[in-house]
């Protein structure tokens, strides 16, 4: 079988970032040492932290563990998080993509300037959450799909500053964005998509057009994960979604070539055997 990995396959800057951050306080005997929700979209990650003491709080149950030292998760917190971590007494190191909290310092900005904030993404997502709860005031919309940007209407002279999840789908957020720019208002567009999801988005486009079967690596609530299997799915029918090497389809032992990429939550470790498997 003829195997083509993505070189992008894997953890971006921001996942080894926080991975990092957890391992350096692990190492140093940190204790009691926290996750404020699970650090990434990885359950084979978190259990190995699990494993080493690292306690995961979920949202709105801080109060229930004693002082410690909080590390904030790399998709960021709001604003009020933040604070009522320090109010209880925690310690907080702050693990949020640099990407993403170039995104909370832009709608902070913007939403004093008393623009109209509209975030691109997923409302449910923890990032856009997070993104949310550093606008000042109440005046954004977010936008997850193409019905919600035609169904936008917002009565303002005010300009309306656009950013987007990071792992959104870039040809996506475009066509988003034209279609409020129809509607005539005066607009401000961030373009807020992360490099390295982009290039990891069209690497993975060309490898899925050229090869039998495509699979695509990551945990199943993984958001940038998904968008590569959506995009990989419209360019080779078998696409497969798969989180180990023990979930690879039998199918596989018939295909000539494969192609290989993964979500950017997703160890080395796991796209190593995954290959290995595929070349067996």
């Amino acid at each position: 079988m003829n195997v083509i990995l993505a070189e992008s396959a894997g953890f971006c800057f921001g996942v080894q970032r926080a991975v990092d951050v957890v391992e350096k306080q692990i190492n140093e005997g940190t204790s009691p040492l926290y996750t404020y929700g699970p650090i990434i979209h990885n359950e084979e990650v978190v259990k190995k932290f699990e494993a080493n003491g690292v306690k995961v709080i979920e949202e709105g149950t801080a109060n229930e563990y004693a002082p410690g030292t909080v590390i904030i998760r790399s998709h960021g917190v709001t604003r009020a998080v933040e604070e009522d971590l320090k109010n209880m007494g925690h310690t907080i190191i702050d693990a949020t993509c640099p990407f993403v909290k170039k995104i909370h310092r832009a709608v902070d900005e913007h939403s004093k300037a008393g623009e109209h904030i509209v975030i691109i993404g997923n409302p449910d997502h923890p990032e856009v959450r997070g993104i949310v709860g550093w606008i000042n005031g109440s005046d954004y919309t977010v936008i997850p799909h193409e019905q919600s940007a035609k169904d936008f209407s917002v009565n303002t002279q005010k300009s309306i500053c656009i950013v987007s999840q990071t792992t959104f789908n870039h040809n996506k957020f475009q066509e988003l964005v034209e279609i409020i720019k129809q509607k005539g208002y005066h607009i401000i567009v961030l373009n807020t998509i992360c490099d390295a999801t982009n290039k990891r988005q069209v690497e993975a486009a060309e490898i899925a057009a050229k090869v039998d079967a495509m699979l695509v690596i990551g945990s199943k609530n993984s958001s940038n994960t998904q968008k590569l299997y959506e995009i990989c799915k419209t360019k080779c029918n078998n696409t497969y979604y798969i989180q180990t090497a023990d979930d690879m389809p039998s199918e596989l032992r018939s295909i000539e070539s494969v192609g290989i990429t993964a979500g950017a939550s997703t160890p080395n470790n796991i796209i190593e055997e995954v290959q290995k498997k595929c070349q067996k």
